[in-house]
């Protein structure tokens, strides 16, 4: 399945809902789903900077696809990293790299989240792409 693909069926799940804290309440669930990252990954290099919540992600190369796994300490930015790994796990790093964001927007998750919290989105998003432009330069 194609990132966009995912993205619509994302987008497609939260339209289902009627208000936010419905949606919310979807996200925690999301959260509990994660693909957990290994004890041993849950150092300060897997820490994603700008996070008020500690999100620890670690990237690995499957043949051609990048696997991500995560884990926060806060039950919302799980739910926030989850929705980002279902996204783009198991893509090639340049489908990553190229990949729009706008679905995030189209969910309305920004504007529903604290300043602290879009920015950790933020940040998130570009912890992911930049293991994408990593893990390519190694495919090259």
């Amino acid at each position: 399945m194609t990132i966009k693909a995912i993205q619509e069926e994302i987008i497609d799940e939260f339209s289902m809902f009627d208000d936010w804290m419905q949606r919310y309440e979807y996200m925690i669930e999301l959260g509990k789903s994660l693909p957990l990252i290994e004890e041993q990954y849950k150092t300060d290099d897997n820490l994603i900077k700008g996070c008020q919540s500690k999100v620890w992600v670690h990237a690995e190369l499957d043949k051609d696809k990048l696997v991500f796994t995560a884990d926060s300490d806060a039950i919302i930015t799980k739910g926030i990293i989850a929705i980002l790994v279902r996204a783009f796990s198991n893509q090639k790093p340049q489908d990553i790299i190229d990949a729009d964001v706008e679905f995030i927007d189209e969910i309305g998750l920004k504007e529903h989240l604290s300043p602290t919290r879009a920015n950790g989105l933020v940040s998130m998003i570009k912890q992911l792409k930049l293991y994408a432009v990593a893990y390519q330069t190694q495919l090259k």
